[in-house]
């Protein structure tokens, strides 16, 4: 064979070589953001032509940038006017305007994600199951922040707040976000991923179980002892590892796995695959301006392949016919880690595929969390105190409360299952419009979203209805009380002297005195009386000495009466006008001793707010700044509007409207006077304050507007305390919820619910206790009449009885006495008698003699009850001392 024959062939074979190679052209679609994408599509290129002999790929990458969204477009028109295959997009989301050139021009697009997108879209649906509402995802790079974003926004039903790495200044905000998260979720390799949660769990955010969530992009395990509290995991199956890299499938993963770059060689090499099954070149070229549908027939034909391959499931891509992308077919695989059970499998599902749980398995229901509102007050929410009087602190250095209301949020969360913290409010108290109209307090809080319910003593208001959402009231005996310090009796014995004034007392003694002496004068002076005329009289009759005159006036004061009563007509008239003096004297002190001792037992100094306006001896406050404070604040400004109301109709009034002319102003402008002595009392920090100035102020000139319940509480409590007058301004108390928020509808049933258990009742009687009282020494207002103010009564009469001892000692001694000396008169006398008118007694019997004579002359006089003696039977008998005398 000559030389020009060998060349020819040689050129023949070379030419058919030529014409046998399939030539493709692919735009890539990248983010600007991702400048080093373009050197992986490159190496992945090449790795596709090194494995397919017969294939020519021309690859031109744009950097999309979405500001400038334009200059992007032109630099696509540029590269599909030369030609194209098929556009490959990259990016993170749908580009608008290649997808329109794509429907125009018929020029086949492929998308596909080649970071975590697909693992976090995974567990998005694992979140939806949990029926998350927020999640805070912590990723590598700010590049995977707009990868996930862009994946989650219009897909995901979850809220979600995306950072790169973990700070402290991150931790900070992550701490004080509102609302807070329902699940955190750590993006990334093993190395980030065991990085970021111990400065979680340095920074405590670590703090409830099932919380915290771990998703590996790498195939690598992570070390559990880490892991502080129940964790789920998510992660692709190890197998897919040695599958992007061509290995066997129980291959051991390279440490230094590539991830995106396998994944990208393996989408361009199957996307070429299909296009060799075509059997032809399919580079277009497109004229932007001028499309003419020239791919369609190629585009569907590519399309249908990917269907029909994806039908085999067997495949390491699937085709997405709802998002027109080829997307890895991964193996996910949730795990559940808890400490005293170690590493569980709970999932495990194709990307394909929808979430669900491996047979037999139950997942712990997850409770949801939510932040309380609440603020200190009496006895809604109570400080708790230990035993040693110091405050109980939660683990985070929180007071623990406990009151009422802390019960009631117990009770509705474990109705509804869900956990919660108590928050008290940094400024203000329960909320009140500031100048510049937010709020603070409570009712700024749940506006803010640092609290999702309050709980609290909050009463319903149409200024807070229009800033949040009010539940059904949970208690509705709430209003405005007055409570005043009960007025300290003053205890005497002789209490009952009292009832009469000093003047009254001494009147009854001078009359008692009198009649007793007139009644003595009469029976000595009237010819008719039994003294003077006893004739009349033969049977034995009383006799009125001044004594027994004086007694007789003095019974007559008794239910006995004094006795028998004179028998002379003027005495009589005499005695009957005592006698109906003594009968009303006696009626009166009666009727006055038992109203005076009822009605010291039932005195209050005011009974209503009307009569405490009007008094000025006692002084009252509020709290200031409360709603009871502001309740008079516009009562005064209603006052104040209608006087001004009614002057301008009353002074402009026309003939016609001369009913409005009236003299006096028909409306009392009795808050203005109670407000002016509030302000000058000064209303006090609050309600503790406000009860201790009450209870110093013993003489009852001090009282305390404030909320009833709080009120009948503390009364409960305080023997010293009572209420003054009936419940006025009735509001009720209501849990609240931000505006909008679906827990309205939650907490109104559980409200209902509870009190259709009595629930609420049984917790009014334990915090509203009236049995309490009992214990006060003078709780019961229909207690009998004390010992104290009797007193006096049993003191006088055992003061008689001891009189009566020392009358009776005295009579004794006297009676003695007087025979005593009686006897010795009788001797003197009989000595004398018998003794001779001049004989000279001896010495000794003379100077005897003398000294019983001298003894009878100094002798006082006795005294002789009654007229005449009776000698004693027998005479007297002596004998004689004397010698016998002869003359």
């Amino acid at each position: 064979m000559n030389v020009p024959v060998l060349f020819l062939l040689i050129f023949i074979l070379n030419f058919v070589s030529v014409i046998s190679e399939v030539s493709l052209r692919f735009v890539f679609i990248t983010e600007v953001h991702e400048p080093e994408l373009a050197q992986e599509i490159s190496r992945a290129v090449k790795m596709t032509e090194d494995n397919e002999q017969d294939l020519l790929i021309s690859d031109e990458v744009i950097q999309l940038d979405r500001e400038n969204a334009d200059e992007s477009y032109n630099k696509l028109c540029a590269f599909v006017s030369k030609g194209v295959s098929a556009i490959i997009d990259l990016s993170w989301s749908p580009w608008e305007m290649a997808e329109q050139l794509s429907e125009t021009a018929g020029v086949p697009i492929i998308h596909s994600l080649l970071g975590a997108q697909q693992l976090v879209s995974a567990f998005d649906s694992y979140l939806d199951s949990r029926n998350a509402t927020d999640a805070a995802y912590l990723v590598e790079s700010e590049s995977d922040v707009d990868r996930i974003l862009y994946e989650l926004l219009g897909r995901s039903h979850v809220r979600v707040w995306v950072h790169a790495g973990l700070t402290r200044e991150s931790a900070k905000a992550l701490r004080n976000m509102r609302p807070e998260p329902n699940f955190y979720v750590i993006v990334g390799d093993e190395e980030f991923v065991m990085t970021t949660y111990k400065r979680a769990v340095k920074e405590k955010l670590v703090k409830r179980k099932y919380r915290w969530n771990i998703l590996l992009t790498d195939y690598k395990t992570v070390d559990p002892s880490m892991l502080v509290l129940p964790t789920f995991i998510l992660q692709s199956d190890f197998g897919e590892c040695c599958k992007l890299a061509g290995l066997k499938e129980d291959c051991i993963c390279p440490s230094n796995m590539q991830r995106q770059q396998f994944l990208l060689k393996n989408i361009i090499q199957y996307t070429s695959e299909v296009f060799l099954k075509l059997g032809s070149n399919h580079a277009v070229n497109i004229d932007c301006e001028n499309p003419q549908n020239e791919m369609n027939v190629t585009r569907d034909k590519l399309y249908q392949i990917f269907e029909e391959d994806n039908a085999k499931n067997d495949s390491l891509l699937f085709w997405d016919e709802q998002r027109s992308g080829l997307f890895l077919r991964s193996n996910f695989i949730l795990s559940m880690y808890k400490p005293e059970s170690g590493m569980e499998r709970v999932a495990s599902w194709l990307a394909n595929e929808k979430y669900e749980l491996l047979p037999g398995v139950e997942l712990e229901p997850l409770r949801n969390f939510f932040r309380v509102g609440t603020s200190p007050a009496i006895p809604w929410t109570l400080v708790k105190y230990s035993e040693t009087g110091e405050p109980m602190l939660t683990e985070d250095g929180q007071p623990v409360y406990e009151g009422y209301c802390i019960e009631l949020i117990n009770k509705i969360a474990e109705e509804l299952g869900f956990d919660y913290e108590i928050v008290t409010p940094k400024i203000g108290t329960f909320g009140r419009r500031l100048p510049n109209g937010s709020w603070d307090g409570i009712i700024g809080d749940l506006m803010t979203g640092e609290t999702d319910i309050a709980v609290a003593a909050l009463t319903m208001t149409a200024e807070r209805e229009e800033v949040v959402d009010f539940v059904a009231p949970y208690f509705e005996q709430t209003g405005i009380l007055i409570v005043i310090r009960k007025p300290i009796r003053k205890t005497s014995l002789f209490k009952f002297m009292t009832v009469l004034r000093t003047e009254v007392w001494l009147s009854i003694v001078a009359a008692l005195l009198l009649t007793g002496f007139m009644i003595w004068l009469l029976e000595k002076y009237s010819p008719y009386s039994a003294r003077n005329n006893p004739g009349a009289y033969p049977y034995p009759t009383r006799e009125f000495t001044l004594k027994e005159s004086f007694w007789f006036a003095l019974t007559s004061f008794t239910p006995q009466g004094g006795g028998e009563a004179p028998k002379a007509l003027s005495g009589r008239t005499l005695v009957a006008a005592y006698w109906l003096f003594v009968v009303l004297m006696l009626a009166t002190f009666t009727a006055n001793l038992a109203a005076f001792l009822t009605v010291e037992r039932m005195q209050t100094p005011v009974s209503s707010l009307e009569q405490l306006a009007r008094q000025s001896r006692i002084n009252y406050t509020v709290v200031e700044g409360s709603t009871v404070h502001q309740y008079f604040i516009n009562m005064k400004f209603a006052e104040d509007t209608l006087y001004r109301v009614w002057k301008e109709i009353t002074l402009n009034a026309t003939s016609d409207q001369s009913q409005y002319r009236v003299w006096d102003y028909p409306i009392r402008e009795q808050y203005g006077h109670i407000l002016l002595a509030i302000n000058a009392s000064g209303p006090v920090p609050d309600a503790k304050a406000g009860f201790q100035q009450v209870d110093e102020h013993t003489e009852a000139d001090f009282a305390f507007i404030h909320d009833s319940a709080e009120i009948r509480y503390e009364i409960t409590r305080n023997c010293n305390l009572t209420e003054v007058g009936e419940v006025f301004a009735e509001q009720p108390y209501a849990l609240a919820v931000a505006s909008g928020s679906r827990l309205q509808e939650e907490l109104s049933r559980a409200l209902l619910d509870l009190q259709k258990e009595r629930f609420l009742e049984q917790l009014s009687a334990k915090y509203w206790n009236e049995s309490a009282r009992q214990a006060c020494p003078d709780s019961d207002e229909s207690e009998g009449i004390t010992l104290e103010s009797l007193g006096g009564v049993f003191i006088a009469t055992l003061f008689g009885l001891g009189l009566a001892m020392l009358t009776l000692a005295w009579e004794v001694f006297y009676y003695k006495r007087k025979e005593k000396n009686k006897a010795k008169e009788t001797t003197v006398k009989t000595i004398e008698a018998f003794q001779p008118k001049k004989t000279k007694l001896p010495k000794k019997m003379a100077e005897r003699v003398a000294k019983l004579r001298n003894r009878k002359k100094s002798a006082v006089k006795p005294v002789t009850i009654g007229d005449t003696f009776k000698p004693a039977d027998g005479g007297v008998s002596f004998i004689n001392v004397y010698p016998k005398y002869n003359p």
